[in-house]
């Protein structure tokens, strides 16, 4: 990894499709519910990063592949931390929804 490698933003287009061609995974948006309401990504689950604790309810395999998103990245990346502290094996921090160019769902 070169220096600026890690200036380097996820790109959340091209998370979404490998999300989708990864059999069992799960799309993980980790913005508050009012904001998960307001459009998300279809097929994501929505736990909030203050509730990461909770993501054994959609994701009880600590190797299934979690690919998370949040607004613009930034709770994604933490996100991301925690999930890997909690033993998840198979973590994608995917960036912001802020550059989605797919359809949102509301």
């Amino acid at each position: 990894m070169s220096f600026f490698d890690f200036f380097k933003q996820p790109d959340v287009n091209q998370g979404v499709n490998e999300y989708q061609k990864t059999s069992n995974a799960v799309l993980l948006d980790v913005r508050t519910p009012a904001e998960y309401r307001s459009g998300h990504i279809p097929g994501s689950k929505n736990i909030s990063l203050d509730a990461i604790d909770s993501v054994g309810s959609v994701a009880e395999n600590k190797d299934t592949a979690l690919y998370v998103y949040c607004q613009s990245g930034a709770r994604s990346r933490q996100a991301a931390g925690l999930l890997r502290q909690m033993g998840y094996t198979n973590v994608n921090n995917i960036g912001g929804i802020a550059a989605y160019a797919g359809k949102v769902e509301r």
